[in-house]
């Protein structure tokens, strides 16, 4: 039996067959390209001093189900960038996270902070499309993707002006995302296959990712405690998800993280 990343994965090329009969790939590249090159403002922010954190607008997950049976996206957009949030990250998958390339859209136009596109990245026209809605990065996963697809895909995000988080799990995908040229890497604590959540699985693995590039630790992060020991271990950047979409008042909870009383 399949295991839920590739099925997410598999379901994704559908939805990209189906949306290229929408709007063909030359005209998406065309859209991505007449929008002007990015300037890679989401790597840029992740370098800067201190704990960067990367807010994410999720309706729902696999794991959890609904996460928010009310979804005010983009009031929640605005109080991310209000409690000082560095980036956003909005789901565009539909069919297990609910979420909608509109979203993405009206998020980057609505704030002057860069805005990641989560999707399962299993084609180049979700690059285009995404520069087209408004991104400034995109997610490439290791675990669906080939190394050559990894490299190929970090080049077209490189001409359009747009970050490029590559993510891993383990050892060989930190490696793989190197060699690719990463500039960001980010090491999920949650594995997607099984869901299983080692808090620790990015601290083993970022002695192995040089100081140039910049380091995300994604998924299970909740209190002060753990951020301060992410930064002691040279951790650039934090991705948080369900944790800050269930917490009632975002902002406090985001100043809470951020040692902001």
């Amino acid at each position: 039996m399949a295991d839920i990343l590739s099925t997410i994965a598999d379901a994704a090329r559908v939805r990209v067959a189906s949306s290229k009969e929408k709007i063909s790939a030359s005209a998406m590249m065309d859209l991505a390209y007449s929008s002007g090159k990015g300037e890679f403002s989401f790597e840029k922010v992740l370098k800067k001093e201190g704990m960067s954190f990367i807010c994410e607008c999720k309706k729902a997950s696999p794991s959890k189900g609904v996460i928010a049976e009310v979804f005010p996206y983009l009031d929640i957009a605005r109080d991310y960038e209000k409690a000082g949030a560095s980036a956003i990250s909005v789901l565009t998958e539909p069919q297990w996270f609910k979420g909608d390339i509109r979203y993405l859209e009206e998020i980057a136009s609505e704030v002057s902070i860069p805005c990641l596109r989560k999707d399962f990245t299993v084609d180049e026209y979700m690059i285009y499309e995404a520069k087209a809605r408004g991104a400034s990065a995109v997610l490439l996963i290791c675990s669906i993707l080939t190394s050559r697809e990894i490299g190929r895909y970090i080049s077209i995000a490189d001409e359009l002006g747009l970050s490029a988080l590559v993510e891993a799990h383990d050892h060989n995908e930190v490696q793989i995302a190197l060699g690719e040229g990463a500039r960001v890497i980010g090491v999920n604590n949650r594995n997607l296959k099984d869901f299983t959540v080692d808090p620790l699985n990015c601290l083993r693995l970022r002695e192995y990712v040089p100081g140039s590039v910049a380091f995300v630790a994604e998924s299970g992060v909740k209190t002060k405690e753990e951020i301060d020991r992410l930064l002691i271990n040279k951790v650039d950047a934090v991705l948080i998800g369900e944790s800050v979409m269930r917490a009632s008042d975002k902002a406090a909870f985001l100043n809470e993280l951020r040692g902001i009383s």
